[in-house]
């Protein structure tokens, strides 16, 4: 099912995607470790965002729908993941 907020979680993963890649480049090329640990805080940060993007909007808009008892169980899987 797609929701109108997962173009936005799709680019927060691509932007994540290109500060990866950077990461990489910048640890083969011999980048000091302050850098390279402030680019992986970034890849962290943004994939940790659209994570937190993503459930919420499951929350609001797939909860919602569902019968209590299976929304319940569904809380207690999700939140494994928060």
């Amino acid at each position: 099912m797609k929701h109108r907020s997962h173009p936005g979680i799709s680019q927060r993963l691509k932007r994540a995607e290109g500060h990866l890649r950077s990461t990489i480049q910048m640890i083969e090329s011999g980048r000091p470790c302050l850098d390279l640990a402030q680019q992986l805080h970034a890849v962290e940060s943004a994939i940790s965002n659209a994570k937190k993007e993503l459930i919420h909007d499951h929350m609001e808009h797939c909860l919602d729908a569902m019968e209590p008892k299976k929304a319940l169980k569904e809380m207690r899987a999700l939140s494994k993941y928060t």
